[in-house]
């Protein structure tokens, strides 16, 4: 099947290359030329697990390819993806302007008939503004070409994007066209050989199911926080409870793990944008949303008022060893990450800090502009080098398993600040250490 997938961010590139790994024709579509030629010359503007390979493989086999050319993509493929970024506006609201940009252009060349599918995270109602974006270009042309629009929402976890899309839980299809469901069960068919995967809704639920899921999660790893901030003040060890209640079925072990808040590209946006749309749209206050989204902000901060409180609140002449960057491990997006905030804590306070990540610390670099009173080191232990203390923030499985004598060698006081519950804190502090984790 000839497929076109509308940007190469994240989704779309995973898309792309998942689809044409199948078999499928696709051909990837850019406006940044910068993005193309990398993808020309064989490397990936992001970092995600198994995706280098994959794309390699599949433009080795001439079945995944680049572009800037909008008439080319547009002719390529009956199944138009449009995977461009939505990213939220000063009210919080989704930035529809890539994705209505995209309808325009496609409804601007397309010569017969196409499923348009939103791929990115859109509001709900958008299936009805690319609708009609696609008909107003088609009328400006005197043209009577039939398409259809699908809403098609992604549910990948960065680092573990292409497992999921090539195993997927679930694939939500929102549509009101019967040609279009048939191409896109036919789309997905290799992605359900065990078992049929595939639900078919009307577009607007669709649209709604990937906001509401996002939204889900977040809440439970803000509740979790709070919950952790509570079992710190009554003597109670979060990791305990986390056990306790996630042995309930009804409840599960999944998104149960306290740490220094949300980030990345979804959770932050989704939430804000549902928020923004139910008071603008429907005239709701989602205020447990509210709230989920009020302790985020909040538990960003948590790891930098330990570091205050453990140094008298002044922090200046005082130099601080950070481990992990990215938001999440297995990625190098640096998007509302909550090392961004500890940073700005630490520093506003008058500290510096030398920071390691694996694979962030380009991004990180671009996200601090330049910070002269941050450093970035090669290698975890080259972090502590001259370091008051150690704060994990990412959960990197390096960072698991470390030579503690060595820590505690190289930091001027033996103080741990661990965002993530790494280790066992009896253990760690029978080996001398200041232990502080998040809710025990």
């Amino acid at each position: 099947m000839k497929i076109t997938v509308v940007g190469t961010g994240y989704v779309g590139l995973v898309s792309g290359a998942c689809l044409s790994e199948v078999g499928n024709d696709v051909l990837c579509l850019d406006l940044d030329p910068e993005k193309i030629r990398i993808l020309e010359e064989g490397g990936i503007p992001i970092y995600e697990p198994g995706l280098q390979e994959m794309v390699t493989r599949n433009v080795a086999a001439g079945r995944l390819r680049f572009t800037t050319d909008i008439d080319r993509a547009v002719q390529h493929g009956t199944i138009q993806f449009i995977a461009v970024g939505t990213p939220p506006d000063e009210d919080g609201s989704a930035d529809m302007r890539y994705v209505l940009a995209a309808a325009r252009n496609i409804g601007q060349r397309m010569t017969d008939y196409k499923v348009v599918v939103d791929k990115s995270t859109v509001p709900v109602g958008t299936a009805d503004r690319v609708k009609e974006a696609i008909a107003e270009e088609l009328t400006k042309r005197g043209a009577q070409t039939p398409f259809a629009v699908v809403s098609n929402p992604e549910f990948l976890k960065e680092g573990a994007a292409v497992e999921d899309f090539m195993r997927p839980d679930r694939i939500i299809v929102g549509a009101d066209d019967e040609q279009a469901v048939h191409l896109m069960r036919a789309l997905y068919s290799p992605f359900q050989r065990n078992r049929e995967r595939l639900i078919v809704t009307d577009v607007r639920s669709a649209e709604l199911t990937k906001y509401a899921a996002n939204a889900m999660l977040a809440t439970r790893i803000s509740f979790m926080n709070e919950l952790a901030n509570l079992a710190e003040k009554l003597g109670a060890d979060i990791e305990m409870v986390r056990q306790g209640i996630g042995s309930d079925p009804r409840i599960g072990y999944h998104f149960l793990y306290p740490g220094a808040g949300y980030g990345g590209s979804c959770f932050p946006k989704d939430v804000k944008a549902l928020i923004k749309t139910a008071a603008d749209d429907a005239g709701l206050e989602l205020k447990v949303l509210a709230a989920v989204e009020a302790a985020n902000d909040a538990q960003k901060h948590v790891l930098g008022e330990k570091v205050k409180r453990s140094f008298g609140g002044d922090l200046r002449g005082r130099h601080f060893a950070v481990w992990g960057l990215a938001f999440k491990p297995n990625t190098d997006d640096m998007r509302e990450a909550p090392s961004l905030e500890l940073i700005a804590d630490l520093l506003g306070a008058g500290a510096t800090v030398t920071a390691y990540d694996p694979v962030a610390m380009h991004e990180a670099q671009r996200s601090l502009g330049g910070e002269t009173r941050v450093r970035y080191a090669r290698t975890p232990n080259e972090a502590l080098e001259g370091a008051d203390a150690l704060v994990i923030v990412t959960e990197w499985k390096e960072f698991r398993s470390p030579d503690f004598d060595l820590i505690k060698a190289k930091l001027k006081r033996p103080l741990i600040v661990d965002g993530r519950n790494l280790y066992d804190p009896a253990w760690v502090r029978g080996q001398g250490f200041e232990y502080l984790p998040i809710g025990r």
